[in-house]
């Protein structure tokens, strides 16, 4: 923890942090204590962190930032908060990452990039060049965005593929979309943290949590290079409709799970070439 700037005797006691947290039912108050302490830049400010922090404010809005693959993302308030199970999708698309033919960037497309944590851990993990786009339908996602991505890549503002250049077609290598999947009637069931704090647009997937997805997976093939991939994140329990809702536009699923992150992800391919505006259909055993 780095030393505060202002004198000890007048900063709350780390004691009296973590008391208040835990009142407020914070699981982990005493890293969290830690963390107010460090980020505050006098005692007034502590108060008033550890104020809006017992009044529910998610923990990264009040510090104004959250670790992702082991970066600090600027999260502004009201914007979506990058969940660490989502660094097994960044795992699995790195790895796809490295497959791209040498001689050219692998084009890299983040959509529905929210803070752009998945865009920015790419170009931090990527061992070659990568020509990164981004893109939010919400403003201020895309403003934090263009901050953690920084020169390293372009954050575009629009619905999905809306936002992105027609120069993008039948391009990219690599299209990460990390969608939201929560079916409506469960959006109520979700932590008060997400639920009154985050964008509904970043939560609610529609009736069975997969509206956003299906737009996605029918504008794909379009979009992506021969031999590219899309990724995203998906429950369990989802994971046959979504899995037929690709195989039917025309990619090849596969589904890899990781007990130690708790995460679902569905990876799909476009085989082959396009004709026209038709993708060859894989073979629907997915071999």
């Amino acid at each position: 923890m780095s030393a505060t700037p202002f004198s000890s005797s007048t900063l709350p006691s780390l004691s009296a942090v973590v008391t208040r947290l835990r009142a407020a039912g914070c699981v982990f108050a005493e890293d969290e204590a830690r963390l107010l302490v460090s980020a505050a830049d006098s005692p007034e400010a502590l108060t008033e962190m550890v104020s809006r922090r017992t009044a529910g404010l998610p923990l990264e809005h009040v510090i104004g930032w959250a670790e992702f693959y082991g970066l600090r993302i600027a999260v502004d308030t009201g914007v979506f908060v990058p969940r660490r199970r989502t660094e097994f999708l960044v795992r699995q698309a790195a790895a796809l990452i490295h497959q791209t033919p040498a001689g050219r960037p692998a084009v890299v497309v983040d959509l529905c990039c929210g803070s752009g944590a998945l865009g920015a851990a790419l170009l931090a993990t990527a061992h070659g060049p990568v020509e990164l786009y981004a893109s939010d339908l919400d403003p201020a996602a895309v403003a934090c965005a263009r901050h953690n991505v920084g020169s390293g890549g372009t954050v575009l503002e629009g619905d999905l593929f809306d936002a992105l250049p027609d120069d993008l077609r039948s391009r990219i290598d690599i299209l990460i979309a990390n969608v939201p999947y929560v079916p409506t009637r469960e959006v109520g069931l979700l932590p008060s943290e997400a639920r009154e704090h985050e964008p509904l647009v970043a939560l609610d997937g529609g009736d069975d949590g997969l509206d956003v997805l299906r737009r996605v997976t029918a504008e794909a093939p379009h979009w992506l290079a021969p031999g590219g991939h899309l990724l995203f994140e998906t429950s369990e329990r989802q994971v046959p409709d979504a899995v037929g809702t690709v195989r039917r536009d025309g990619l090849a699923p596969r589904v890899v799970t990781s007990e130690e992150w708790e995460a679902t992800v569905v990876v799909a391919q476009l085989r082959g070439a396009r004709l026209g505006a038709v993708a060859l259909s894989p073979d629907p055993r997915g071999r």
